[in-house]
């Protein structure tokens, strides 16, 4: 067996790299104007940063609205195994039809877990413990297919540790997809904040 090797400073066509941004000879018309469209979209792009606030970014009375998330007949059975509660009115299909609402619905306090997650996405907050609810109401029942959305307002801010964090209190409220009014309440936070010196 004979290995060829290639002398310094030869070519070949397997080692050659070719430049994508150079027009090669004979390219023919509408070779320039490709590679202006090759460079447009070869442009650096830029990246953006999820933000967190801090307690010091935050002003009373400030709202915000959460994404949206669909309640399905999954989130109830799952719900259901993790708290031990098989009530008839989420699971029994064959036994809502003579309740009140005439269906199956959700439990109040999935509503409750699921809102909690929306609303830990709006705002993005440096948040170090959840400390209480204040208060929390159950409106409307939320049923299978229901798509509800959660709007947070800071309702007081009371800063600590000479202003290293501080008591959000939070006036939170979860909508259906018709606007009508789910679930509300107060609750507290212990959000971080900008160190102004030693407590």
């Amino acid at each position: 067996m004979v290995l060829r090797t290639r002398k310094p400073g030869s070519s070949s066509r397997e080692g050659r790299c070719r430049d994508p941004t150079r027009i090669p000879p004979g390219a023919g018309v509408g070779a320039e104007s490709r590679l202006l469209s090759l460079r447009k979209v070869a442009r650096p792009v830029a990246r953006h940063s999820w933000s967190v606030s801090s307690f010091d970014d935050l002003v009373v009375g400030d709202e915000w609205e959460t994404p949206r998330r669909t309640v399905t007949q999954s989130d109830v059975v799952w719900f259901a195994g993790l708290s031990g509660d098989f009530n008839p009115i989420h699971v029994d299909h064959s036994r809502t039809g003579s309740s009140p609402f005439g269906q199956p619905i959700a439990h109040g306090l999935l509503g409750l877990a699921i809102g909690s997650g929306l609303f830990s996405q709006a705002p993005r907050v440096d948040t170090l413990a959840f400390l209480a609810i204040l208060e929390w109401k159950f409106h409307r029942p939320i049923r299978f297919g229901d798509t509800i959305q959660g709007i947070a307002r800071v309702d007081a801010l009371e800063p600590t540790a000479n202003g290293r964090r501080g008591v959000v209190t939070w006036y939170r409220r979860i909508l259906n997809q018709d606007g009508h009014l789910v679930q509300d309440g107060r609750t507290q936070t212990l959000v971080r904040g900008r160190s102004r010196g030693r407590s």
